[in-house]
């Protein structure tokens, strides 16, 4: 599996944290920045991310800011885009059952590291439950 992951400044060291555990874990991952703590619009980020899952160049991704929630935002706004914000194992296994999520997002400044990566790890292994979902799914991309 092959993820996309960036952050803006303030989920630089969560993003890099993360990162490192994908790849402990065998999991190839791009990381399309930012590469320090030094202020960056999280927009820009975002969008990159968003676009590479948009267009199929990366199956998943995920994003973190200080509190996920402009991230969030920015994906969303991409066709096929299913990002989901996910500070707790519960809505990280929902998620994934029943929304069939391809970005997760985190918020940085919200939680700590060890469910930070427990999060990750969750969201990752639960797979979607398709059926009536799947039906839902169809009816998200308007336009």
């Amino acid at each position: 599996m092959r993820i996309i992951i960036g952050s803006d400044h303030a989920g630089y060291p969560m993003k890099e944290r993360v990162k490192v555990h994908l790849q402990n874990r065998g999991v190839q991952v791009e990381d399309v920045g930012t590469h320090s703590e030094e202020s960056v619009d999280y927009t820009d980020i975002g969008k990159k991310v968003a676009s590479k899952v948009s267009d199929g160049t990366f199956d998943r991704g995920i994003l973190i800011c200080g509190t996920g929630l402009g991230m969030s935002m920015v994906a969303n706004r991409f066709r096929g885009v299913r990002a989901a914000l996910a500070n707790d194992l519960f809505s990280a296994i929902m998620s994934r059952r029943h929304n069939d999520s391809n970005i997760l997002v985190m918020g940085g400044r919200l939680i700590g590291d060890t469910l930070a990566l427990q999060v990750v790890d969750t969201w990752l292994e639960t797979p979607f439950e398709g059926g009536r979902h799947q039906r839902r799914l169809e009816k998200m991309d308007v336009g």
